[in-house]
């Protein structure tokens, strides 16, 4: 039995059900047997599952979206390994709580001989010195840390905690095990909704399914509040059919936060897409951004770089119809500017691309940053004062438009960076003519 950091009455997986709570708190996997998903991790020879059957528990971070099962999953591994077991939310605690608990912790190890399992939610609201608090009491062995979190902890979660803990990616529930979910649910009676005697049909469970995005909770809630409603038959049967869901789920709710991974892995799908020639993947991935709630302009700015970066003077249109798709998507506003981004993103798809002017900047830049500051050589500096003509300032400057092919034979770069190549151009659309110009240019200037 798994016992609460605070006496030995069962908690976590082993806790009595209190009446009123939902659905997916009832359903809960109690074992590994229970538990749906993530068979990369707890599947026979995976990883997490040999290390549970071996007692061998170590400190980890579980990433992944919502509802994939983080928190029952360090439930069910405290429930295993027999340890104290003591779980709270970074949302409402602090160092106060946590030294509490680790006091605790300390006492039951010494004097009972028990280890502790620190369960923390969220553990990316944590700031960098309350995740410091944690560092001495995992390297004593007083406590194994659980942390869950969706967001990426390389960057939420501090490096000397990540250099303790073995971080497990759990990856959003496929449509079949959030089914087979919602039938267990459905079949359950002592924890489910088996006393209600609904009968759904497979369309109505997988509408149900589809609408939670991967999200058990979601989808057990929604399972709950739609079960519920329904009118018994003169058999006490309840029949769930896929009609009833049409209004309920008629907008699905899209997997998207705006300030999280999912905006910086759909904006980097776009630009992929785009830079792939693949237009059908870039207006899905537009989509499900516009869709989601993101704000258009955001988009238009990504797209206005992309003509630079990824297309550059390859075909140089690319850049003026970005701006012109910006100023569309300022002045329209969602949903009218959907068709201006549409358009831009289907004609980025299809243009030529080169890389080549975002490659010469930043060779550039890195000689501008790494090198002494060059002075401006002399004949490229002007001179509107008889002093600076003096110092000569402008002297044996030549006017590249009094030259044939407006070319002079001088140089426009610093002595320690003489004959310095930063544009490359590439061999596609119009930059093979750039190229041929440009070496022009270059064997009159020798």
């Amino acid at each position: 039995m798994t016992r609460s950091l605070f006496g030995d009455e069962p908690a976590g997986v082993d806790a009595p059900t209190l009446a009123g709570t939902p659905l997916a708190e009832r359903m809960r996997p109690r074992t590994l047997d229970e538990y749906v998903g993530q068979d990369q991790l707890v599947g026979p020879g995976q990883p997490l599952r040999r290390a549970m059957d071996a007692g061998a528990m170590h400190s980890l971070i579980l990433w992944g979206p919502p509802g994939t099962g983080k928190t029952t999953l360090a439930r069910v591994i405290a429930s295993a390994s027999g340890a104290d077991f003591a779980a709270f939310s970074a949302v409402t605690a602090g160092i106060k709580e946590i030294k509490e608990v680790i006091g605790v912790a300390e006492h039951t190890r010494r004097h009972h001989g028990r280890r502790t399992i620190f369960f923390v939610d969220e553990i990316h609201r944590f700031n960098k010195a309350q995740q410091d608090a944690f560092l001495p009491h995992i390297e004593s062995g007083t406590v194994v840390l659980i942390g869950a979190t969706t967001e990426n902890p390389s960057f939420e979660v501090n490096a000397a905690l990540l250099s303790r803990s073995k971080v497990y990616v759990l990856q959003p529930l496929t449509l079949e095990q959030v089914v087979l979910i919602l039938q267990r649910a459905l079949a359950d009676i002592d924890r489910g909704l088996g006393e209600l005697n609904v009968d759904a049909d497979s369309d109505a469970l997988t509408s149900l399914a589809r609408y939670a995005n991967g999200d058990a909770r979601v989808a057990l809630n929604l399972l709950e509040q739609v079960s519920t409603t329904l009118t018994p038959n003169a058999e006490g049967r309840r029949g769930l059919e896929w009609a009833v869901l049409t209004d309920l789920v008629e907008r699905r709710a899209l997997l998207y936060d705006k300030a999280g991974d999912e905006h910086y892995n759909i904006i980097s799908a776009l630009h992929k897409s785009i830079r792939n020639s693949d237009a059908d993947a870039g207006l899905y991935w537009l989509a499900r951004m516009l869709e989601a709630g993101e704000d258009p302009m955001y988009i238009a700015r990504r797209l206005v770089r992309f003509a630079s970066e990824d297309i550059g003077n390859a075909d140089p249109r690319a850049l003026p119809l970005a701006i012109a798709a910006k100023d569309a998507t300022h002045f329209l506003g969602m949903p009218e500017c959907n068709t201006a981004l549409a358009q831009l993103v289907t004609y980025m798809a299809a243009s030529p691309k080169s890389n080549a002017v975002y490659l010469a900047y930043g060779k550039a830049a890195k000689d501008a940053l790494r090198d002494e500051a060059a002075p401006v050589p002399l004949h490229l500096r002007n001179a509107p004062t008889t002093l600076m003509k003096a110092l000569d300032f402008g002297k044996d400057y030549k006017y590249a438009h009094d030259e044939p092919d407006t070319v002079a034979d001088m140089s426009c770069l610093p002595d320690t960076l003489a004959h310095r190549r930063y544009y490359e151009p590439s061999e596609r659309g119009l930059e093979p003519k750039l190229r041929e110009a440009l070496e022009r240019a270059r064997q009159r200037r020798k």
